[in-house]
């Protein structure tokens, strides 16, 4: 089985990261593909930033020359989820929504530690429009971008834990969700401190993934997810590679 693992952002450092993650979490015999777009922000820590790696992502995916059977999208929401679902046929699953539903399998209800305030109201419109919202204890930020939380992993982990500790003991959540695809690996520091499972979502997305694939399931192609009708597109697709 080959899974793409696509960063959302062009830190190719962070791509590593992920890389790393998604093979920790993959059975034996996955081979996991990392990939980078081409364009796009160094880290996205916003709105604007997360609409314009949804282009960056679909290029990318749509770029890759080759097969696979399934697409791993390392952004903490849509950056193009719902868009790829309707160009692709094998199952594309990002990390917000995996993570949360592997927490709901292991606890009643689960808190999202992520990087900045302003991306909690973010994850909590996904979760909502993904029906993921009712056992969400709380989302909370650890104050660090995505560029801070890969140039000090040490101050990224202790920033997480303070906020984890917080939602476990105030918001009683029985599962942490690390909110940035940035935070994998901390999750066996966390969790050997607070006693609560920890979700890192790229290893979440990936083994759901196997999952998906094993059961024989492709992208349902009846209404939501059918393929654009055909038009012309200004300037799509992009040419310059």
């Amino acid at each position: 089985m080959k899974v793409l693992a696509v960063n959302v952002n062009t830190n190719e450092h962070m791509t590593a990261t992920i890389a790393d993650a998604a093979r920790r979490g993959a059975a034996a015999g996955t081979e996991i593909v990392p990939l980078t777009p081409r364009f796009g922000a160094g880290s996205v820590d916003c709105a604007f930033e997360s609409y314009l790696a949804a282009v960056g992502v679909i290029d990318c995916v749509l770029a890759y020359d080759g097969p696979y059977d399934a697409v791993v999208l390392a952004g903490f929401g849509e950056h193009g989820r719902d868009g790829l679902q309707e160009l692709l046929t094998v199952p594309v699953i990002e990390i917000c929504e995996a993570s949360a539903h592997v927490a709901q399998l292991v606890g009643r209800s689960y808190s999202v530690v992520t990087t900045l305030q302003r991306s909690v109201a973010l994850i909590e419109d996904r979760l909502r429009v993904a029906g993921l919202s009712d056992r969400c204890a709380s989302v909370r930020a650890s104050g660090l971008a995505t560029a801070e939380v890969d140039a000090d992993p040490q101050g990224a982990a202790r920033a997480v834990l303070v906020q984890a500790r917080q939602a476990v003991e105030e918001d009683h959540a029985e599962v942490i969700c690390l909110g940035c695809a940035g935070l994998a690996g901390l999750e066996d520091a966390i969790r050997s401190e607070l006693g609560v499972p920890v979700v890192d979502g790229v290893a979440a997305a990936v083994r759901l993934a196997e999952a998906v694939v094993g059961l024989g399931l492709t992208t349902s192609k009846r209404w939501t997810y059918a393929p654009p009708e055909p038009k012309p597109i200004a300037g799509w697709p992009l040419t310059a590679r």
